[in-house]
């Protein structure tokens, strides 16, 4: 049974009940209470039909249900389809379709995008589950559906449970595409304790939850907190000034961010900074986007500097960390492999680099098993000889130390989000007014890179910016909306077809004075 794991909920639910769990903006839960809602919402979800096959898609801001659900599913071998809180009706439709969920579980106050999405699918079958204070708009109270449940252990729910994430990524291609692994609940939680053993996660921690827990990261590293009885902290939403209090008050150990957390932490002055007691951090680990070296220097100077480790990955696997003693001596670095997988170079023609020659980054892992939901081509192209690549240029040096070039050639990171240029285009697209339409990312001081559109207007009916980027907002999240609009006569594009992105960007630059 569960009980016989030296870690995971199951465990310290029982062993050490009384210790605070989770900490959000609506209350505090032991591990006594944690464990017994996520018993109570397996077996709801049991009573409900939930199988293997089931997938429960998730609409919530940052709050103690996100760590329930991913329990609960992990418990009962279903998987969790975490939906970004601003996303659009269509974008959850589609997500919905195509992960072919059976259940969704949102907050009240995100009923309209939701309940768009589901009157688009034509989806009565779909069971809703509402979080919130107020009445459900339909389907049924989450609360009530925890109460209706019993709290105790079941002796078909999985050991340990697992993180058992369907999570949706699209490269430059457009259209999201779903990640599908296996899940094989006798090594799930071996897996779960591989994570927290390799960052050195502990009971006695204290971590700080300050990204949307529908990134893969966040959620991941909270789950591998809980796995070790440790403490979770979780903000609603990333704020420097209350960031840096919760770590005060709260004595936080760990937490994860991206280099716009840095940006916008190191905006507040050294005055403001030197104002705060971060002595008790320990580990904050940094990826989801390249971090700039003069803003990683700068950060070493706020946090402890021997706490700050970046790593290097994507939705799929990792592929290397570096700590700040190392990076120091090799500044732009993103380290060396994780243990146990091994980094490979290849150049266009699938010939191995050799040191300091830029190609494709691949990695090998140990379990590392996924399939791109309906697009097995996709699944082929991205392996080479038992390699996986997630698109990204770079180059070792003589040490094995990997330095990135350049991100997928297309997509655009900004604040250590994905915005897929194709995705945004199409939207743009549909406006009478727009003809051709390029979206680039612009290198920005803040972001990291800014959404730009470069729009061929359509002659015969003329469009101002505000009126494209008002017409983006109504159908995207606002993170991937242009925050400019730009004219040009005509898009530059090569003989087949695709648009000269570089020679934008350069273009821009000079004539439009971005940085």
């Amino acid at each position: 049974m569960a009980h016989e794991q030296v870690g995971g909920l199951a465990y310290h639910g029982v062993a050490r009940g009384d210790q605070v769990a989770v900490v959000d903006a609506f209350g505090v839960r032991t591990y006594a209470e944690l464990r017994r809602r996520v018993n109570q919402l397996a077996r709801a979800m049991r009573r409900a039909g939930a199988d293997s096959n089931w997938v429960v898609a998730a609409v919530l801001h940052n709050r103690c249900e996100w760590l329930e659900l991913l329990q609960a599913v992990g418990k009962i071998g279903a998987r969790l389809l975490p939906v970004g809180y601003r996303a659009k009706a269509a974008e959850i439709a589609y997500l919905l379709a195509d992960s072919e969920a059976q259940a969704i579980v949102a907050e009240n106050d995100l009923a309209g995008e939701v309940d768009g999405a589901l009157r688009e699918l034509g989806r009565d079958d779909l069971r809703v589950w509402v979080v919130g204070s107020e009445p459900p708009w339909r389907g049924a109270s989450y609360e009530e559906v925890l109460a209706a449940e019993s709290g105790e252990e079941s002796a078909d729910f999985f050991a340990g449970g697992g993180f058992n994430v369907l999570v949706y990524t699209s490269g430059t291609t457009g259209r999201p595409k779903g990640i599908e692994r296996p899940f094989d609940p006798a090594t799930a939680h071996q897996q779960m304790a591989a994570l927290a053993s390799m960052w050195g996660f502990r009971s006695d921690d204290v971590h700080l939850v300050c990204g949307p827990l529908y990134h893969t990261a966040p959620a991941s590293y909270a789950q591998a907190h809980l796995w070790v009885g440790a403490t979770v902290v979780i903000l609603p939403r990333f704020d420097a000034e209350d960031v840096l209090r919760t770590v005060e008050r709260h004595r936080v150990t760990t937490a994860f961010m991206v280099p716009t957390h840095f940006v916008r932490i190191l905006q507040l002055g050294a005055e403001r900074l030197r104002s705060f007691d971060l002595s008790s951090l320990r580990l904050v680990l940094h990826a989801a986007a390249p971090c700039p070296v003069e803003v990683k220097r700068a950060i070493l100077d706020v946090f402890p500097r021997d706490s700050v480790v970046e790593f290097y990955g994507a939705s799929e696997s990792g592929f290397t960390m570096v700590r700040a003693e190392e990076w120091l001596e090799r500044p732009g670095t993103v380290g060396r492999p994780w243990p146990g997988h091994e980094l490979r170079i290849y150049d266009e023609q699938g010939r191995l680099c050799a040191p300091g020659e830029v190609g494709l980054v691949y990695v090998r892992a140990p379990h590392l098993s996924f399939s791109y939901r309906h697009a097995e081509d996709k699944t082929a192209s991205a392996f080479r000889d038992g390699f996986f690549t997630a698109g990204d240029l770079g180059y070792l040096d003589n040490d094995g130390y990997l330095f990135l070039v350049d991100r997928r050639t297309d997509l655009i990171l900004s604040g250590g989000a994905n915005v897929y240029p194709a995705e945004v285009e199409a939207v743009l697209l549909e406006h009478p007014g727009v003809a051709d339409v390029a979206v680039l990312g612009v290198p920005d001081p803040e972001m990291g890179k800014r959404v730009v559109a470069v729009v061929e207007p359509r002659r015969e009916q003329p469009v101002a910016e505000e009126e494209l980027i008002a017409f983006a907002r109504a159908r995207l999240a606002h993170y991937k909306c242009p925050r400019r609009v730009v004219f040009v006569e005509t898009l530059p594009r090569e003989p087949t077809g695709k648009i000269r992105r570089h020679e934008l960007v350069a273009a821009l630059q000079q004539t439009e004075r971005l940085p």
